[in-house]
């Protein structure tokens, strides 16, 4: 996070994903029906926990938002997508290590789906502009998706080109959907950082309101 160019955070989507994707074109040619497999867990397991990796610029942030829905076990920021073994901040930070900065969500998908973390994941940022969210520009804060299974694959690309289809966004979205390989944890200074550091001028400025009009869209999601 560049703290000398705060960036401007981005409205919320006024309607929900699923929403948006009730009202798209019912043409054949640009209707993408949803995969056709188990809704009632994310899991192969009936009842057991279950993994998401999301890359959406800042990793405070998503860390901030994502840790509030209900159904999310635990949120841990840290590193995917490069080729160093157990990055250092400051090596990524130099674009050269090829790892974006990610949110790892631990689920229950008994009480939140994958589709629905998705629709909190393109709400929450914009998946349009390539390897930058506001001022924080470099290859470290690009829009990604490391899938873990089959399923969060096919979830994960059918959104994307729905969304695509209907014109949800201004431009077409740029987010990486690519397999899951390994992830590092960053340092402990950064794990719970708008928790606990957020009357620091990124925390207030930056990630409060993106946290607060998350709130206001997704209330009905929130942890009690």
């Amino acid at each position: 996070m560049k703290m000398d160019h705060i960036p401007l955070p981005r409205p919320a989507l006024s309607l929900g994903l699923m929403a948006l994707l009730a009202c798209g074109s019912a043409d054949p040619r640009t209707d993408h029906s949803p995969p056709q497999m188990d809704q009632r867990s994310d899991s192969q397991v009936h009842g057991s926990l279950d993994t998401a990796t999301f890359g959406a610029g800042c990793f405070w942030c998503v860390e901030a938002i994502f840790s509030e829905l209900k159904g999310v076990r635990s949120v841990t920021s840290g590193f995917s997508g490069g080729t160093v073994a157990d990055p250092s901040y400051e090596e990524v930070c130099t674009g050269s290590t090829g790892h974006a900065e990610v949110a790892q969500i631990v689920y229950d998908p008994d009480t939140i789906g994958f589709d629905e973390l998705l629709e909190v994941f393109w709400q929450t940022h914009d998946p349009t502009t390539l390897n930058r969210q506001g001022a924080d520009e470099g290859t470290q804060y690009r829009s990604a998706i490391f899938y873990h299974n089959e399923r969060q694959r096919q979830l994960a690309e059918h959104y994307k080109a729905k969304l695509d289809s209907i014109g949800a966004f201004e431009a077409p979205i740029v987010t990486e959907i690519t397999p899951f390989k390994t992830f590092y944890p960053a340092e402990g200074y950064h794990q719970d950082y708008y928790a606990l550091n957020g009357n620091k001028p990124y925390c207030t400025l930056v990630i409060r309101p993106k946290v607060e009009k998350f709130r206001k869209v997704f209330h009905d999601k929130l942890k009690p």
